[in-house]
């Protein structure tokens, strides 16, 4: 996984988990799986290189319990940090922000490439919220995230249309730590709605 630029992510739907399964850009072998309990008073996802947990390839913790805008720390396979990621709270108010940090470098600033289906998303959980009487089915919106550190790309996060929560990673910074693209593309699923 370490020479990867690109990698599918899927999520698999079950009752008490958030499911992971990554593989190449082609969908055969499994690079990486990471089951995330839901309800989780502390966010901690932890990815193996599969189904068996024999091998850990790294994760997230969040810092605090139960904390908005808080910061998720990115550990490598050895357990050392390897960076970190956080959403902004204050600049998701129109489109979701989130910054990712890796070493001493700058942050880099990931934003819903539309605003468009961010104004859409955020009017259906609207709806939702203040007509609760009438169920509003879930819409799959798919949204896009893309990350620039100084003008330039360092990673996209594309959600692909079907039933499953699937998503096209790619890195474009080579710098760019492997582990901690695979958790911010976690993050973006797991995280998004809160």
């Amino acid at each position: 996984m370490e020479q990867l630029s690109e990698f599918l992510m899927t999520q698999k739907i079950t009752p008490l988990v958030n499911r992971y399964v990554v593989t190449g850009p082609d969908g055969g072998d499994v690079l990486a799986f990471a089951e995330q309990k839901r309800f989780a008073l502390k966010e901690e996802l932890t990815f193996w290189t599969g189904e068996d947990r024999s091998r850990v390839v790294g994760g997230f913790t969040a810092r605090k319990v139960i904390d908005f805008g808080g910061v998720y720390d990115v550990t490598g396979a050895d357990g050392e940090p390897v960076g970190w990621f956080r959403k902004d709270v204050k600049a998701s108010l129109l489109r979701s922000t989130w910054q990712l940090g890796q070493g001493g470098e700058p942050a880099a600033v990931g934003r819903e490439r539309s605003l468009g289906v961010a104004l859409a998303r955020r009017a259906w959980e609207v709806v939702d919220a203040v007509v609760p009487v009438v169920p509003v089915p879930p819409i799959p919106f798919v949204h896009h995230f893309d990350f620039v550190r100084d003008g330039e790309p360092v990673l996209s996060v594309e959600r692909l249309w079907g039933l499953r929560d699937r998503y096209a990673v790619r890195i474009q910074d080579p710098a760019l730590d492997r582990t901690l693209a695979l958790c911010m593309a976690a993050g973006l699923d797991a995280l998004q709605s809160r």
